[in-house]
């Protein structure tokens, strides 16, 4: 009697809502949610994850038809594109991998690299840089 008495006016204390000290399982991603809600088919839920994929992929099929810069710029501007959809939308789906600044600071600085190595491919460069110019003739002497 005692005892149910004693279950019944006590209850459990509350969890905190603070990560613990040490960590004993691994965190969902920050945009692990879905980019749409879960009526939708499993594409529709993840369509930023498959845009910036299918960008790439596109541009690795122009590679493929020998249209080199193209493609390589089209592989660039699909990595931007992802930066922008990681910091516009509240939910990016699997798009999310890692925190959102780290995930927008990766998609953007390797977009931003590609893109500028597609417009200064040779031969003909659609950009010319000087100072990059006087490095590769340094290091390649």
């Amino acid at each position: 009697m005692a005892a149910e008495a004693h279950s019944e006016g006590a209850s459990e204390p509350q969890r905190s809502r603070r990560f613990p000290t040490l960590t004993r399982d691994t965190a969902r991603p920050e945009g692990g949610g879905r980019a749409v809600s879960g009526g939708y088919p499993a594409p529709a839920r993840q369509w930023p994850l498959l845009s910036v994929m299918g960008g790439v992929a596109a541009g690795l099929l122009l590679v493929a038809l020998d249209a080199f810069r193209i493609g390589v710029l089209v592989i660039g501007l699909s990595l931007l594109a992802g930066a922008v959809l990681r910091w516009a939308l509240p939910s990016v789906g699997m798009l999310a991998v890692r925190s959102r600044f780290t995930d927008m600071l990766t998609y953007g600085v390797l977009g931003f690299v590609i893109v500028m190595l597609s417009l200064m491919v040779q031969p003909k460069p659609w950009i010319h840089i000087p100072f990059l110019d006087d490095i590769v003739h340094f290091t390649v002497r």
